[in-house]
Order: structure tokens, then sequence, then C-alpha cells
């Protein structure tokens, strides 16, 4: 296909350059604040990162030694000489935090540095409110059971702590989902054949998305999937996003609590211990490369996937190529590089979108200028399902 150009974080695009002019900057220093016992050294290295980003600086190679330094020479080399504000956004906003990860040393330490910021979330009531609603769904027949849980979990994405300014309610009204194709999800999971029960999350934030995700995952271990396999984070990213450490965070969390939550947990749990449920990190995650881009270990693992669940807005750029296609673009046509059957399950917090229809663009351009970056709309897009 003729791709369009990536989104740069120059002038071009506004919310980009805002972004990783402001935004970024912003988040990192709430880092420091949450993070009072770092030793100055880190303190140091964190505020040196902050003022190459606000000072548009060229952008540094890695350190040595680093575990992922050749993968991530050959992406900084073909970005060589250029600055924080002139450059891809894909690229800039992903190699912040792996340049974050340097500063924190998180390969010496393994300290999550937005820890306070996840145990703020999974500490507080709304959480658990929002999973006992998709927890009460258990009782309707499977078709409306899943359609239930998919739209659940389509709008835990909207809870996102690296967009707190954009956070809305995971509930939502009809007119926010802009693309529904649940129905026809729900379809090819009932009819899955035995050699293709394996179903991938490609997941996303932590906390409230997180426990929606499991709510989803479990009923699928209950009678469509033989396993669930979770593609993580090998290291933190953004603020939210999902390491394995999250997970088993959250199992213990619902094994301390009654009732639902604690059965739920101890399902999980089971499953783990039994291998049924797989917590796989990989440091392709963290990487700025496009989903067309996966490494060959990958691509043979989805090979054979009865259904691959892209969670979140960052995988949804990852899978167009974080490029301003034109937005009625069908998604099959450009998700046609990627052969297993696929649903994206996103939230817009970023300008790039596809497989809208044409017809509704000038009302939502109308209506609210922002709706392709303000979280609240959401779509969940199919491609490859069994007719």
């Amino acid at each position: 296909m003729n791709r369009p150009p990536m989104i740069r974080t120059d002038h071009s695009n506004p919310f980009a350059h805002n972004t990783m002019k402001s935004r970024v900057p912003t988040v990192l220093r709430d880092l420091l604040r949450s993070n009072p016992d770092y030793p100055a050294s880190i303190r140091a290295a964190v505020e040196r990162h902050i003022d190459q980003l606000e000072q548009n600086a060229l952008i540094p190679l890695l350190d040595l030694p680093a575990p992922d330094y050749s993968q991530w020479q050959q992406i900084w080399l073909a970005h060589r000489g250029e600055t924080w504000l002139n450059t891809d956004w894909f690229y800039a906003e992903i190699y912040n935090y792996r340049l974050l990860m340097q500063a924190i040393r998180w390969f010496e330490f393994g300290r999550d540095p937005f820890a306070p910021n996840k145990h703020e979330e999974i500490s507080g009531a709304s959480l658990w409110q929002t999973l006992e609603r998709a927890l009460d769904v258990q009782r309707l027949p499977i078709e409306e059971r899943l359609v239930r849980l998919l739209h659940f979990d389509l709008w835990g994405n909207r809870i996102d702590l690296s967009h707190p300014s954009h956070m809305h309610s995971s509930a939502a009204a009809d007119e926010d989902l802009l693309v529904d194709d649940s129905l026809a999800v729900v379809n090819h999971l009932l009819t899955l054949n035995e050699r293709s029960r394996t179903i991938h999350f490609i997941a996303d934030n932590a906390g409230t998305e997180l426990a929606l995700d499991l709510a989803l995952a479990d009923t699928l271990l209950r009678g469509i999937a033989d396993q669930v396999i979770f593609h993580l984070k090998q290291h933190p990213t953004f603020v939210s996003d999902t390491i394995p450490a999250d997970v088993l965070i959250f199992l213990t969390r619902l094994e301390r609590r009654e009732g639902e939550f604690r059965a739920l947990g101890e399902r999980l749990q089971a499953a783990l211990d039994a291998g049924r449920l797989r917590l796989i990190p990989d440091l392709y995650w963290n990487r700025a490369l496009p989903l067309w881009e996966l490494p060959p270990h990958l691509a043979q693992t989805f090979q054979s996937a009865g259904l691959v669940i892209s969670k979140g807005d960052l995988n949804y750029r990852r899978m167009i190529g974080d490029m301003l296609w034109q937005a009625a673009t069908p998604f099959a046509e450009v998700l046609s590089y990627f052969k297993p059957p696929l649903v994206a399950l996103r939230t817009l917090k970023s300008d790039g979108v596809i497989g809208l229809p044409k017809e509704s663009l000038p009302a939502l351009d109308a209506a609210d200028p922002q709706w392709r970056v303000n979280g609240k709309r959401g779509v969940i897009q199919a491609a490859n399902l069994r007719r």
C-alpha cells in the first residue's frame, strides 16, 4: 500500500508537538515528585533528560552497557541528527521512556517509577465498582455476555494515567462508539476450531483496563479458549502500561477481597499456575516499530491465534504506523499485512484513525474538534474473522 507519512513532533501536528514539548516533561516531573527517595544521581539524570526535551536537543543514543542497545541503535540511526521536536512522534515518545529507564537504572534495580500512580488507581473505589459491574454480566447468555465484556474492556481504555486530563468514566453513550464489530467478534469466538483456541491480548494499561482485560480473559478460559496469552511490556513505558508485576499484584489484590472478586482471582491464579493464562513480556513492545515489523518469533507466535485482541491507543498507532490515513480508509485494507484474526479495542487519544464511516466525519468535526485525541470516542474494529 501507499502509506502516508508518520505523524511528526514539529508544528505539523499540534497534539504530538504539545505532547513532547509539555505533556511528557510534566509526566517526568510528576514522577520525581512521586518518588522522593530516588538518590541524587537518578534525580539529576531524570532532570537532564527533561531539560533536553524542553530545549529541543539532539536525540541521544543509549549509553553502553544496555541489553537492548543494538536494537535501539538501528532505530536511532534512522533518525540520526533529529531533535525532540523535529522527528517522528512514535519514535520520540517511546524512545523518551527508554531513556527514562536508563536514567532510573531500571535494568539494575527493577523499580517501576510509575508504581505510586498504579497503586493509587488500584486502591481507589472506581476500579472496583467498574469491575463489579463487569462481573455482573456473568449471569447473561454467553453471546450477550461476551458483547458486554468487549464493551467494558473497550471503555476501560479511557482510564489512562498518561492522559489524566482526558480520563473519562468507563461508562459511555452509544454515540461515543464510532465502529462496533463486537457481534462479528463474538460469532468468531463461538466458532473457533480446535487448532486455534489460543487468544492473545496485546495489553495496554494496568489498573482499570487490566482488570477488565482479565474479566474478559476469565470468561474466554471457561469454555471458549484453551489458553490466553497476555503480551506485555518488558519494562515500564508511559505511565500505566502493563508489565508482568502489575498482573501479579492485581491477582493478589483480588484474592484479598471477598465474593466474586476473590473467586475471579482464584480462577485466574489457577489458570496461571496451569499455564492456561500466560504473561509474556517482550522488548519489541517497548520499541518504536510498526506492527508490520513484528519480529519472526512473535509473528510465529500469532500464526495460529484464534484471535488477537489489540488494546489501546499506542497499539493502534503501532498497527497503522502512526500515520495520518484518510479516516475512511478501510480497516481491513490497512491491516492486510497481518493475517491472524484481529480486533482492536481503542479509545481515541491521538489523530491517526481508520475505518470510520465517511458520512460521520463532518458531524464529528463540527460537534467536537478534539474528538480524535480527547479519549471520549472508541472503536471496536475487526479484520480477518471467520465468516
